[in-house]
């Protein structure tokens, strides 16, 4: 049986420090965007499924310390998993630690249709400076992009721009790459330069404002894929336009 593809969802945000509710809106706003979804199972030290009951309060306990334990939804047909991790601040933009919550979705119909409502929900209720949801073979493509030399070549095997590693970016605001579909809190589409009306016309007929004042913007209508050069052209384009992303010019 051909395995399922996965759309990955990665928010980026500040410490899970006095959770303060952060995890639980994560949570609740996934399964407010896909509907029928439920995260009520986790994963034991067996490698077994378990229901949660009382999965609120569990979450809210489970939490206090700064973790943000698995979850997923028990159907290992149409697997929908989430769980977070902290960031610690060596490896971090600005030195500050970070809190990045990591979910997956098929890569189906469905899942296309909820993608940009769970990652505005997800990076809202994570109160994240910025996210992406992409198809899942994005990572590999984005490494091939990161800058490990300063004598190291000036486009990637795609072509695209290199890119400094994450603890090299200046500040938590600013974005380390582009996605399929992209999350900039306000911090982050001012750090960047976002929006300007004459400059991004295209991304702004796929962009909508959120309700903390941020933005989600899809980049191509389809869910990118590296092989389309279509799509190759309209990442290349968006680095072009944004040279803050991936800390490569100050802005």
């Amino acid at each position: 049986m051909t395995a399922r593809k996965r759309l990955i969802l990665i928010t980026h945000g500040p410490a899970l420090v006095d959770d303060g509710g952060r995890a639980l809106a994560v949570v609740q706003g996934m399964e407010r965007a896909l509907p029928g979804l439920r995260l009520e199972w986790r994963v034991t030290e067996g490698r077994q499924l378990a229901a949660v009951p009382q999965r609120d309060e569990w979450l809210a306990g489970a939490t206090r310390d700064g973790e943000f334990p698995f979850l997923c939804n028990g159907d290992e047909s149409y697997p929908v998993t989430i769980s977070g991790l902290q960031k610690p601040a060596g490896l971090s933009p600005g030195g500050q630690p970070l809190f990045e919550v990591h979910a997956k979705l098929p890569l189906d119909a469905a899942g296309i249709a909820a993608a940009a409502n769970a990652l505005e929900a997800v990076a809202e209720g994570a109160r994240a400076y910025w996210g992406h949801a992409s198809p899942e073979g994005y990572g590999s493509e984005v490494s091939g992009q990161m800058r490990r030399s300063a004598h190291g070549p000036e486009r990637s095997p795609r072509g695209l721009p290199m890119l400094n590693l994450s603890r090299h970016i200046p500040s938590p605001e600013i974005p380390h790459y582009l996605g399929w579909l992209n999350y900039w809190s306000a911090a982050a589409a001012k750090a960047i330069g976002f929006p300007d009306p004459a400059r991004d016309a295209e991304l702004l007929t796929r962009a909508r404002r959120t309700a903390s004042g941020g933005w989600s913007v899809q980049l191509t209508d389809a869910p990118l894929d590296y092989d389309n050069p279509a799509h190759l052209d309209a990442l290349l384009r968006a680095y072009e336009r944004f040279p803050a992303i991936g800390g490569r010019a100050a802005q």
